[in-house]
């Protein structure tokens, strides 16, 4: 039997829809992102979920799902003022925490859960935390790698739409030094919200970060960081580290 045009595009589609709809009553179909992180694969914790995997677009209630911390600890953690806590993204601390001269975002959540869990974390990079947060660590089975590691990163004064206040100056610096250095150590610290332009004017060459990148420059040297990794697909959490290493590295 020949079929002609038209029934063949009919049973074409009977067959797509078909196969949908079944997939979906047998629970094999998602629109949706599962959003189940990475496990350990090795030691004491293979087969737990692990913190380094949680995304941006990891709500708090994804993060829940996967962790077992409430989304409501969360929430008072990171002073997030929301009816619906289970809602809210990582990436929205960014916004949030946008004034803060010290990063609070995606990568705060990471080491939140992970301590706040006992579970191992990579602590070659700074990640700082708010207060709110560190006072939930409190009595928390750390190590004391983690421990002290958190000592030395709590953002004091860090508040919703406020700034943070930079580590306090040793007391043999001079008052009419301290202001200087702490604007030295701000201006130099790579945020999302970094241009491509102060990246050249701090000393990075455009082939340096093109090299890191994986991709070429963009054409306006005033798009943020962490606009051309969303639109690019780039991993902003590997990227950021990276510059700011080649940032360190080229620092007298």
């Amino acid at each position: 039997m020949t079929l002609t045009s038209k029934p063949l595009a009919i049973l074409v589609i009977t067959i797509l829809f078909g196969g949908i709809l079944f997939s979906s009553f047998l629970g094999w179909w998602s629109t949706e992102s599962s959003k189940v992180a990475v496990t350990y694969t090795e030691g004491e914790f293979a087969g737990q979920a692990n913190p380094a995997d949680i995304r941006g677009s990891y709500t708090f209630g994804d993060v829940q799902t996967n962790f077992g911390i409430p989304a409501e600890v969360l929430a008072q953690a990171f002073a997030v003022q929301t009816d619906d806590p289970a809602a809210y993204q990582a990436k929205n601390l960014e916004t949030q925490y946008e004034d803060s001269p010290v990063e609070i975002g995606t990568a705060s959540v990471r080491l939140f859960v992970a301590f706040y869990l006992g579970l191992p974390f990579d602590l070659s990079t700074d990640i700082y935390l708010p207060q709110s947060a560190a006072s939930l660590l409190q009595g928390r089975p750390m190590t004391p790698e983690q421990a002290a590691y958190l000592e030395t990163h709590v953002a004091a004064s860090a508040e919703p739409g406020a700034g943070a206040a930079q580590p306090t100056p040793t007391p043999q610096a001079s008052e009419e030094t301290q202001p200087a250095a702490a604007s030295e150590s701000t201006a130099l610290l790579i945020k999302g919200k970094t241009t491509f332009a102060e990246l050249l004017d701090w000393g990075l060459s455009a082939q340096d970060i093109e090299q890191i990148l994986g991709a070429p420059m963009p054409a306006s040297a005033a798009t943020t960081l962490k606009d051309f990794c969303s639109a690019n697909g780039l991993d902003f959490e590997t990227i950021k580290p990276a510059l700011q290493a080649a940032l360190e590295a080229i620092q007298p």
